[in-house]
C-alpha cells in the first residue's frame, strides 16, 4: 500500500514539526497569524506580512448574523443543540461564489490582467496596471461578466477594511501590482459615473496576491477567518435562545386547496 505523502507536518514520539519546523518552538516564539502564514506559504512571515495577514484575518472574521455563513450556522444550532461542530459546518458550507468566494474569483482576474501587462512587447511603454484593469472592465462588459470585488450591499462608500488593509499594506511597503489593479478597476467605474468601491473580497484578493498567495487562497483564507466568528455565533446561538428559536415566516404562494 502506497503512504501518503505530505510537506506540512511530520509527527513522531514527543516531536510535532511544522514545514520542519518544532511546533513547541512556534508555540512560544511565533503568533497564531505566523503559523498560518507558514502552513499556507511554507515559510515563516516578515513583521510587515504578519501584521497585514493578521488585519486581514480580523477583518474577514465576521460581518453580523445576517450574513449568509452567520445566518446558516445559527439555524442549524438552534435545531440541533447535540453538535457544535454541524453547526460550524453548516455556516462553512455557506461560503461558496456568492458569499466569500469572491476573494478567489477576484484574484484569478488580478493575475490575469498583471500577466497581460507582462506580455506587452519590451519595446512598448510600460502598461501601467489601472489601464490595464481599465480593459479588464472594458472586456467583461463586453462578455457580460460580472466583477468580483467591487460594491457591498451595506457599504455604499468603500468598505472601511479596505481602507485599513491598503494603508497597512502601503505602511509596510507590500502593497503591489495586487493593490494597483483593485484601485485602478475601482477609478475605471467613477470615470464612467458609477460608485461601485472596492469591498472585503477586493481587498482580501489584492493583499493575498501581493503576499504571493495562489487564487484558491481567496477562499481558503476567507474560511480560515470565518470559523472564529461562526465560532461565537453559534456558542452565543446555545447559550442565549432556546432551541428552535429561529422560526422564519413563510408565505405560500402556490395551488390552492385541491381534491385528489
Amino acid at each position: 500500500m502506497d503512504s501518503w505523502r505530505t510537506a506540512i507536518v511530520s509527527t513522531g514520539d514527543g516531536n510535532i514539526r511544522v514545514r520542519g519546523y518544532n511546533v513547541t518552538e512556534l508555540m512560544t516564539r511565533a503568533t497564531f497569524t505566523d503559523t498560518i502564514f507558514l502552513l499556507q506559504r511554507g515559510r515563516l512571515p516578515s513583521a510587515g506580512e504578519r501584521k497585514l495577514l493578521d488585519a486581514l484575518l480580523t477583518g474577514c472574521a465576521d460581518h453580523g448574523s445576517g450574513a449568509p455563513s452567520c445566518a446558516a450556522a445559527r439555524l442549524a444550532a438552534s435545531g440541533n443543540r447535540a453538535s457544535l461542530s454541524a453547526a460550524v459546518a453548516a455556516g462553512l458550507l455557506a461560503i461558496g461564489d456568492e458569499h466569500g468566494g469572491a476573494g478567489e474569483q477576484c484574484m484569478e482576474m488580478i493575475a490575469r490582467g498583471v500577466a497581460k501587462a507582462k506580455s506587452e512587447p519590451a519595446s512598448s511603454e510600460p502598461t501601467s496596471m489601472a489601464a490595464v484593469a481599465a480593459r479588464e472592465l472594458a472586456e467583461s462588459k463586453a462578455a457580460g461578466r460580472k466583477v468580483p470585488g467591487l460594491g457591498h450591499r451595506v457599504h455604499k462608500t468603500r468598505d472601511p477594511r479596505t481602507n485599513i488593509l491598503f494603508a497597512i499594506a502601503r505602511a509596510e511597503s507590500l502593497a503591489g501590482d495586487g493593490v494597483a489593479f483593485m484601485e485602478g478597476l475601482e477609478s475605471a467605474l467613477e470615470q464612467e459615473g458609477k460608485t461601485l468601491p472596492i469591498n472585503i473580497d477586493g481587498a482580501l484578493a489584492a493583499i493575498l496576491y501581493d503576499l504571493g498567495f495562489e487564487p484558491p487562497a481567496g477562499k481558503l483564507m476567507f474560511i480560515v477567518a470565518r470559523v472564529a466568528g461562526l465560532a461565537a455565533e453559534v456558542a452565543e446561538e446555545h447559550v442565549r435562545e432556546k432551541p428552535m428559536r429561529i422560526r422564519i415566516p413563510v408565505e405560500y404562494d402556490g395551488e390552492p386547496p385541491r381534491e385528489i
